[in-house]
């Protein structure tokens, strides 16, 4: 087994007198595609505050492999309007070498947008410039945090290719957060649904079938798991709805 770049032990997080997350234990090996799924309010963004070291656990302990670069992709990212910001300048915070702000955009299939401005951008070019100003610090581990919120379903496949790609070439790890359950199936190695815990984690195929996951998103995701099921062209019995729920956190968070 790879040496680990990230690994959780026992992470637990209470904040205004709510427990957020407990006993949450994971791992991230170089290489690796691992996805976090779980409902609104289960700790998945808590969590990636919690791996990045902008947000300190109340119990457990957060272990980086030494010398760990980190390369980060924010749900949002909020913009004055009132203050221009070209493409170049934001890309210059990460990098103060303009060839290599040039490949990275290049990389990430944005090249020639130096000159905008980052308000002027579509969704999916502003989220792959966000991608590109997260590759000049050439990370050791991408960490997106539902970085294709706001595409449609055409560009979150597309993003999500090129995360796949850019896995391939530069031997990074990804640990992501994603909603777009069918997309995240195809490209992730691991997956860990999260409700407050770790329900259940595993392979894509293993983890659709376990009851934990099914009592979170087998009711009312219809369209996404049938899509889900056509794209690897596997059906499932009459036994399909589970009936195991995975114990609730303690308290109810509002995503930070």
């Amino acid at each position: 087994m790879s040496a680990a770049l990230i690994e959780t032990e026992g992470l637990g997080v209470s904040l205004g007198g709510s427990r957020i997350l407990r006993d949450v234990s994971i791992r991230v090996a170089r290489g690796e595609i691992v996805t976090i799924v779980g409902p609104n309010g289960s700790g998945k963004t808590t969590l990636v505050r919690l791996v990045i070291g902008a947000l300190r656990p109340t119990e457990g302990a957060v272990r980086r492999a030494p010398g760990l670069v980190i390369g980060y992709v924010p749900q949002r990212l909020a913009i004055d309007h009132t203050m221009p910001l070209s493409v170049a300048r934001f890309l210059a915070f990460a990098s103060r070498d303009r060839a290599a702000r040039t490949r990275a955009l290049a990389h990430v299939g944005a090249p020639g947008l130096e000159r905008r401005q980052m308000i002027d951008l579509s969704g999916g070019q502003f989220q792959r410039v966000m991608l590109a100003h997260a590759l000049l610090r050439r990370p050791d581990l991408l960490v997106l945090d539902e970085a294709a919120q706001g595409l449609d379903q055409p560009g979150t496949a597309a993003f999500y290719r090129l995360v796949e790609t850019l896995r391939a070439e530069l031997g990074c790890a990804v640990l992501m957060v994603s909603h777009d359950l069918h997309v995240v199936m195809a490209a992730s190695d691991r997956v860990i649904c999260l409700n407050g815990h770790v329900c259940c984690e595993g392979a894509p195929m293993h983890v659709s079938a376990a009851p934990e996951y099914r009592a979170l998103f087998g009711h009312g995701t219809g369209g996404t798991m049938a899509l889900y099921r056509h794209e690897h062209d596997h059906a499932h019995g009459d036994g399909d709805h589970a009936h195991h729920h995975p114990r609730a956190p303690e308290e109810a968070e509002e995503e930070a």
